[in-house]
């Protein structure tokens, strides 16, 4: 039994083309739902310190959440693919989500090398209510630009790839820039500051009280 305050993850089997995807999800009641996207094949699965620190963070904020493994990852079958694949598993774990009752408005937080896989679908999910890239590498700025919906970036003060053209690109896309002091991608230090504003982030996307 899970007790008033408990952060107990649900297993969840995401159907995905002719095959299944490991996934763990948390209920919740404040919208919008957040679909956690690891990092690459080879960089990390779904147990990647920065993914468990937001589904802890954003399921305690009362947000339901989804987090999963690509094929070849962790328990899901098959082989690691191309980015087409990678697009097509996390296209499998946004219908699981919004398709959960009151997981109607999801948004996606994309780890790592995944923000490129996540930029490259976007546009074909004017829907989302929002993006979060978490130390997105490599990014191409131009491509932050083009985005619609909000935007979050949360990179660590010591990441090569904060500078001026980050700055500036998140200023032309209306985005919000988050630098966490003192740690790098790795997150070592500070990595509750992620959780943090991601949180901040749903909530002002949510509707109002």
């Amino acid at each position: 039994m899970v007790t008033r305050g408990q952060f107990l993850e649900r297993a969840t089997v995401i159907p995905a083309g002719d095959g299944v995807l490991e996934g763990l999800s948390h209920r919740g009641t404040r919208a919008p739902a957040l679909l956690i996207v690891p990092p690459p094949p080879g960089s990390g699965g779904m147990d990647h310190s920065v993914g468990a620190e937001l589904a802890w963070a954003v399921t305690r904020a009362g947000h339901a959440t989804l987090r999963f493994n690509f094929r070849g990852v962790g328990a899901s079958p098959g082989r690691p693919g191309s980015r087409k694949s990678q697009e097509q598993d996390v296209e499998a774990a946004l219908r699981l989500l919004a398709g959960n009752p009151g997981s109607v408005a999801v948004a996606v937080a994309a780890l790592g090398g995944s923000a490129a896989t996540l930029l490259s679908m976007v546009h074909s999910h004017p829907a989302l209510a929002g993006l979060a890239l978490v130390s997105p590498e490599p990014l191409e700025e131009d491509a932050l630009v083009r985005i619609r919906q909000p935007l979050l970036v949360v990179v660590g003060a010591e990441e090569p790839s904060l500078g001026g053209p980050l700055a500036a690109a998140m200023a032309e896309a209306s985005g919000t820039l988050v630098v966490v002091p003192g740690t790098d991608a790795r997150f070592q230090r500070n990595l509750s500051e992620v959780g943090r504003a991601v949180v901040r982030w749903l909530v002002g996307l949510g509707p109002s009280p």
